[in-house]
């Protein structure tokens, strides 16, 4: 006990030299700086992560099944896939590549025409639209209508009411020559995904109609137990259907750009808790210093009965008070930061007018963030145990101190 209240005495005590103050300042400064980035860095990549599965992939297929010569029978045939171990549900779509035109401004467009009544079993994307949008997707009567995703009404300059025309190549249509349908803006959408940039969403009935497809559509969509064992899943069900079906995952879409994420955060998340560690390791001349700027009181215990045990005890505990300060100081300012970063971004952004991320080039079109408890522990456990190891040396060191020689020129 002796040993922890006199390091606790010593953190606190102002009785410094001006350079061992500034120096244990800096030390400290450097711990809180250090965790509070590593917090702030692996929240944002936890948030891309999240926004990945969450968002995207509410969106996008988990996984979905075609047929080279589109599906007849797809009833059948998503009555069978939903029977298959792993498939929490399934449903039709209709997909055209093409492009939209408005007062000659053109841009590519990808349609996708949804049963909601079936779509909202495989995906989130009715948390993306309005009750007025979501009741023309629901209605097959109402064609000649479709919903634009943000980005891509941006490029066309369209507004809500206005005349699309929709040009479809004749190699989704089956006719020798492309063909021209004009469709009507119900609505834009608003993801904050790359999506946006091409998405176009109709009813089912008017996608068929588009594609001169009558009652067949040109894949069936997966929703399945497990992400990542989706390949697992989808790949028996396509051999078992007849020849001509095929089958597409996201891993294989957005598979790739998982795989960065994780790699991000892996390799940030190492530099960073290298930087904890070189903070960690300032303790080190931060002690030294304090040991040489305490040589006589180390003398006076030392002559008073103190064993080194106690000595090496007293720097162990200052060292690892400051770690501890350092380190809780740095969580609460890294949790602020991460609980902020997405405002302050926003902010930044207006003021200066311009944007950090685009949904044309990045998979999304803000800085996400989310905590997570492991993480905060993982890096609170690493700061205090570097902190910890970096008070050995000048512990030692400050026992060894001799009270004859520490004492010669004291008055």
């Amino acid at each position: 006990m002796l040993s922890f209240f006199i390091g606790l005495r010593y953190t606190g005590s102002r009785r410094h030299s001006q350079l061992v103050s500034f120096i244990s300042s800096i030390s400290i400064a450097g711990l809180v700086i250090s965790v509070a980035l590593l917090v702030l860095v692996l929240s944002v990549m936890n948030g891309f992560d999240k926004e990945l599965r969450e968002r995207i992939l509410a969106i996008l297929p988990q996984a979905s099944i075609q047929h080279i010569n589109n599906i007849d029978e797809w009833r059948s045939v998503r009555e069978y896939i939903i029977e298959q171990p792993g498939v929490v549900n399934a449903a039709p779509y209709v997909q055209i590549a093409g492009m939209a035109e408005y007062r000659r401004n053109v841009a590519p467009v990808v349609i996708n025409g949804l049963d909601l009544s079936m779509e909202r079993e495989v995906s989130a994307i009715e948390d993306f639209l309005s009750p007025e949008q979501l009741e023309l997707m629901a209605s097959e009567e109402n064609t000649g209508s479709i919903i634009l995703g943000s980005g891509l009404a941006e490029q066309l300059e369209i507004g809500v009411g206005d005349p699309v025309k929709i040009i479809v190549p004749r190699s989704a249509t089956g006719e020798l020559s492309p063909t021209v349908e004009g469709l009507r803006v119900a609505g834009i959408v608003h993801t904050g995904t790359e999506v946006d940039q091409s998405m176009a969403l109709t009813n089912l009935a008017t996608a068929q109609a588009v594609a001169n497809l009558e009652d067949r559509v040109t894949g069936i969509k997966l929703k399945v137990t497990d992400l990542f064992d989706v390949e697992v899943i989808v790949y028996p069900i396509v051999r078992s259907l007849p020849y001509g079906f095929t089958s597409s995952t996201w891993i294989r879409s957005k598979g790739n750009l998982y795989q960065a994420i994780q790699m991000s955060k892996n390799l940030v998340g190492l530099l960073l808790f290298l930087i904890i560690g070189i903070a960690a390791f300032n303790l080190v001349s931060t002690l030294v210093m304090v040991t040489v700027d305490k040589q006589s009181d180390i003398a006076i215990l030392r002559t008073l009965g103190a064993s080194t045990q106690r000595i090496t005890g007293v720097f162990m505990v200052q060292g690892s008070v400051i770690g501890l300060i350092g380190t809780a100081l740095g969580l609460a300012l890294g949790l602020v930061l991460a609980l902020t970063v997405q405002d302050v971004v926003a902010w930044v952004e207006a003021v200066f007018g311009f944007r950090f991320l685009q949904s044309d080039v990045y998979p999304i079109s803000f800085v996400p963030s989310a905590i997570r408890v492991w993480d905060l522990l993982s890096i609170a456990a690493v700061a205090l145990f570097l902190s910890f190891f970096a008070t050995l040396y000048p512990a030692w060191r400050a026992s060894r101190t001799k009270p004859a020689e520490a004492l010669r020129f004291e008055v």
